[in-house]
């Protein structure tokens, strides 16, 4: 399955990010921790290069992620020039505090009410950006939820007489040519689930989990020694969590069990997880 979805919205977002670049002083790139690389948009690294602006790279939900990897990714960012690189967790309090004094590093002569510093938050959908805006301002300005593509326009904020704050709507690319790369924004929800079916993102999520986290899987489910594929791991969610079709002698209801999957690895509950890391994203991307 090739997962495509580039709602008429992000066409303009992506208009105006280019106008944006010539107000701006740094770009916030907020990534998903579990997925930093897949969740980088190329268009936001296009945009950033062309105009020699500097990045912080903001790997948000961190607490959902495994930390070691987090880190390694980390390590890896801050070695690119032009780039400073965090892990956060935007939902809770006090830690976007640290996103302006990191910014700030990037472009020190910025750093009066002449001469505001100036920030452009952007990002793929549903990976906080709206949850970063809201809790540096300290007030709930922009809306949130856990779906894709609530904010649709540019939102500009003070964030004191010094630093102003752009909140921009979630951008994708037009063509996501690589099919694992879609399958990996899908998981984190940042492509529609209307133009995703479930069971065969769950089975990707699966056979991801059975080679990167096996114990999770044995832990949660147990499924591990008698599922050896993703569709072997659906039907034992199925059995353990009572997942029939409805009718008489109704079958296992993989759908469900699809959705249990989905949920309990978005939500954390299936343990701290990340989907790539630095020395093996390149095989898949």
């Amino acid at each position: 399955m090739t997962i495509q979805w580039f709602p008429g919205h992000m066409t303009v977002a992506r208009r105006e990010a280019e106008r944006a670049m010539d107000t701006i002083d740094v770009i916030v790139e907020v990534l998903d921790a579990r997925v930093p690389e897949a969740s980088s948009n190329p268009i936001i690294t296009e945009l950033r290069m062309h105009r020699r602006r500097p990045c912080l790279k903001v790997l948000n939900k961190a607490d959902l992620a495994d930390p070691a990897v987090t880190q390694a990714w980390l390590n890896r960012y801050n070695r690119e020039p032009g780039v400073n690189a965090v892990a956060l967790s935007c939902n809770q309090g006090g830690q976007a505090v640290k996103v302006p004094n990191l910014c700030q590093t990037l472009a020190p002569h910025r750093n009066s009410s002449i001469k505001p510093l100036r920030m452009l938050i952007m990002g793929v959908p549903n990976v906080g950006k709206s949850t970063l805006m809201n809790s540096l301002l300290k007030r709930r300005l922009a809306k949130v939820g856990n779906e894709p593509a609530i904010t649709k326009v540019q939102q500009r904020h003070a964030l004191n007489d010094r630093m102003t704050l752009v909140d921009s709507p979630g951008l994708l690319w037009p063509k996501i040519k690589n099919p694992v790369v879609g399958f990996l924004l899908a998981t984190i929800h940042s492509i529609s689930a209307k133009v995703v079916v479930d069971e065969e993102l769950a089975e990707f999520l699966a056979d991801r989990l059975l080679q990167r986290y096996p114990g999770l899987l044995a832990g949660r489910y147990e499924c591990v020694e008698d599922a050896l594929d993703g569709a072997g791991v659906l039907e034992a969610i199925a059995v353990k969590r009572g997942c029939l079709t409805k009718g008489k002698g109704g079958g296992l209801d993989r759908e469900k069990a699809a959705k249990i999957l989905l949920t309990e690895f978005r939500n954390g509950t299936l343990g701290r997880i990340s989907l790539e890391s630095p020395d093996t994203h390149e095989d898949s991307l």
